[in-house]
Parts: structure tokens; C-alpha cells; sequence
């Protein structure tokens, strides 16, 4: 499936992504990431913490962007080149986040997008930033096979 041409982005575009945060995805997003920090894993200690309950890891939220701009906005075939994120509240097992892009800049020399990029939960913004994207010209719809080289 190819994604979004980049002769069709334009600026104001935007897509949505949501999911709800469940028990299995922190467990597993800290087996996969490494962190194990006690403030996800551990009631007790998070209940101790500035948080007062376990929270999800902030790049878990984060990692919702990119399945939204990986897989519908541009979709398949962009290539992260940046992102910034500022976290800016915490996400709690059971919530849904749901992660918007928005195409704020398009570069054709370069094939780069610029969107901004939003994570929300209960109505809340907990998540922002901004992302970089190129849209290589393999994924203007061409059924090309990169070669191994």
C-alpha cells in the first residue's frame, strides 16, 4: 500500500490516530524499550511519585505519532527525518490518546513535510511537537523493489 503522494499533501491537511493505553502496552513498551522505570511499573512506588499512580511511558505516548504519520498521513513510504515533543501531562493506563498530525510547511526541493503534531487524552494536550518527514519519490505510487545493495 503506498502512502499519500507528495504532490497531494497540503498545507491544513490533518489525520487521527487513537488508541486506548492498556495494561499490556506499558509491559510490553518496557520489556521492548528497556525502561523500567518503578513510576510504570510499580504501584506502590508510583503511588509515592509526583504522579500518585502508575502513568504510561511518555515515547509510548509518542510512539503513536508515528504509527499515525507511518501508516496515514503521509503513510507508507515516509521517512522520519525530526521530531520534537514536549510532554505536558501524564497518560494513565485506560485512557485513550488520540495522536493528530497537521501539515503546517511542504518543502518540494527536498520532498519534505512538516507537521505539527499533537497527542490528547480526556481532552487534554499531553503531548507536542513537531515532525519532518521526506516522501521519497519510491513512494509516489511505483511498484519499484529497492535492490539489496
Amino acid at each position: 500500500m503506498d502512502g499519500i503522494r507528495f504532490e497531494d499533501l497540503s498545507l491544513g491537511q490533518s489525520a487521527r490516530f487513537a488508541k486506548t493505553i492498556t495494561e499490556a502496552d506499558i509491559l510490553l513498551f518496557s520489556a521492548v524499550s528497556g525502561d523500567n522505570n518503578p513510576v510504570h511499573l510499580d504501584a506502590e512506588a508510583a503511588a509515592a511519585s509526583f504522579f500518585g499512580e502508575r502513568v504510561a511511558h511518555g515515547m509510548l505516548t509518542a510512539s503513536l505519532i508515528s504509527g499515525l504519520l507511518g501508516t496515514k498521513l503521509p503513510g507508507p513510504g515516509a521517512v522520519y527525518v525530526s521530531q520534537t515533543l514536549r510532554f505536558r501531562a501524564p497518560v494513565r493506563i485506560g485512557q485513550t490518546v488520540a495522536a493528530d498530525a497537521e501539515v503546517t510547511g511542504l518543502d518540494p526541493e527536498r520532498r519534505r513535510a512538516t507537521l505539527r503534531t499533537t497527542c490528547t487524552a480526556a481532552g487534554v494536550v499531553v503531548l507536542e511537537g513537531e515532525a519532518v518527514v521526506m516522501i521519497p519519490e519510491a513512494a509516489q505510487g511505483r511498484n519499484e523493489t529497492p535492490s539489496a545493495g
